[in-house]
């Protein structure tokens, strides 16, 4: 269950309450004894940032802002503050808290607002007494002089958001093939006020889309295409920006097939997929007036009856051919039909969000996004900027020439691996072929999904990219 955020103008003398300061001198003495002022003083002075009050009957949590570092940073260390202290509020059992900004900066207070309300997230629904596991935490309460009703009403839809991404991601295969998902996709619209269309295998078939195709001859379920439209009336872009997601729902490697614990998370091989839906699903709750198109080519990739063999050739929905040298890099094959796809809209820029490569996670592990693409400098650097701004940071890979060289085939267009070296180039310059208009590409690989719980981030899904880019559109205005 999601926690609700809300402005109050009064200060509930009987919730547990949380005081986010930058430093002693804006302790308010209307709120503690001197006794406490001197112990929270004290620690302050010994290089503590958080001090717990057990002030019978109630609780007093004070928060000090280290606010010598950059901002992007700052607001990090506070959502990883409120994660922390998320453990002792969900010891003590509360179900609400108050958070009284004395600071007066809205972005450090939402910050916090943030990682606590995403610290709270659970994927309980497998459990037989779920009831029994649900954390305590309902409500959130915000005092503060320069928080808005807007900015609440916002932050609420992006945790509302990340919630719906996650669970996407954490269902099981069993539950969530690609019709499944695309029936996911068709409520979430519903709920939001996008459009869906969703192309059945026999559409795909006549779409020539034989990449997505391809990949699903070892499934017995049948692949699915969704389009999401969110087209409002007063859109700042003529041109749409289109958003693409890898929505493998079950990654076995094929015939390729995968070893040892490499099966363990390949649920999680949609969640491009389901970030690209709860972007849309954000952008659309929060009318944000912008016109986005999202494209979720989805199926699941097994060693099965005429499954698809290293050595075969396709001939793509572009027209290209593809030599097959290896079925575990199926991702790049249905993405690539979706690419080719996007040039019926003429897009303003394309974005693609994809779990690709193990050497995106080698390189810089679950810290941030390997990106790559082929736009101005400015459309890069303002996606840089939201990464920061979110902590959902992107490390530009380049996309040089010579990187092509690795992908020449001798009996096709191109073929779909490289060598042993660069990997997560090679996948990105393979998506480059079917492409003709601006365009990035996100391996999200590394941060997608966690075994070892993170902080606010969680075990399993994280849901990265749905706050990256709702702050990127957002930013577009």
């Amino acid at each position: 269950m999601q926690t609700n955020i809300s402005i109050t103008n009064k200060v509930d003398q009987k919730l547990p309450v949380i005081f986010l300061v930058k430093s002693e001198d804006d302790l308010d003495q209307n709120y503690f004894v001197a006794e406490q002022l001197a112990y929270i003083k004290k620690q302050f002075a010994d290089k503590k940032s958080s001090v717990i009050l057990n002030a019978y009957p109630k609780w007093l949590y004070v928060q000090r802002v280290e606010s010598n570092k950059e901002e992007h940073i700052i607001k990090e260390k506070l959502r990883r503050a409120a994660g922390k202290l998320f453990l002792t509020i969900k010891e003590n059992k509360h179900d609400k808290v108050l958070l009284v900004d004395l600071c007066n900066n809205p972005e450090y207070a939402l910050a916090f607002i943030e990682g606590l309300s995403l610290t709270n997230y659970q994927f309980i629904k497998y459990f037989s007494k779920p009831k029994e596991k649900e954390n305590h935490l309902k409500e959130i309460f915000v005092n503060s002089s320069k928080i808005t009703d807007e900015q609440i009403s916002e932050l609420n839809i992006l945790i509302d958001s990340v919630y719906k991404t996650r669970d996407l991601v954490n269902e099981p295969v069993s539950y969530l093939n690609a019709e499944q998902l695309s029936q996911e996709i068709q409520s979430l619209g519903d709920q939001a006020g996008f459009n869906v269309e969703v192309f059945n295998k026999k559409k795909i078939e006549a779409l020539k889309m034989n990449g997505l195709l391809t990949v699903n001859k070892g499934s017995i379920d049948p692949p699915t295409f969704s389009v999401l439209t969110w087209q409002p009336k007063e859109a700042v872009n003529q041109k749409p920006f289109v958003l693409v997601g890898k929505g493998v729902v079950y990654d076995t490697g094929g015939m390729n097939i995968k070893t040892g614990n490499y099966l363990d998370t390949m649920k999680s091989d949609m969640a491009g997929a389901a970030a690209v839906v709860g972007t849309i699903y954000a952008i659309a709750k929060a009318d944000i007036p912008v016109h986005i198109i999202g494209l979720i080519p989805a199926t699941d990739n097994r060693p099965n009856a005429n499954a698809y063999v290293p050595d075969d050739i396709i001939t793509m929905h572009s027209g290209s051919t593809v030599e097959v040298k290896n079925t575990d890099a199926e991702g790049r094959l249905i993405l690539a039909d979706a690419l080719s796809f996007a040039k019926k809209y003429n897009p303003e820029l394309v974005i693609d969000l994809a779990t690709l490569t193990g050497s995106a996670h080698a390189a810089i592990g679950d810290l941030g996004i390997v990106a790559m693409g082929k736009v101005n400098d400015d459309q890069f650097e303002q996606l840089k900027v939201s990464g920061n701004n979110m902590y959902e940071r992107i490390v530009e890979f380049p996309l040089w020439e010579e990187y092509g060289e690795m992908l020449k085939s001798d009996v096709a267009d191109i073929k779909n691996l490289g060598g042993t070296e660069a990997g997560a180039i090679t996948a990105g310059k393979f998506l480059e072929h079917f492409t003709d208009y601006p365009w990035i590409h996100l391996d999200i690989a590394g941060s997608a999904f966690l075994t070892k719980k993170d902080n606010y981030r969680g075990v399993g899904a994280t849901a990265v990219g749905v706050r990256l880019l709702f702050d990127f559109f957002n930013n577009q205005l």
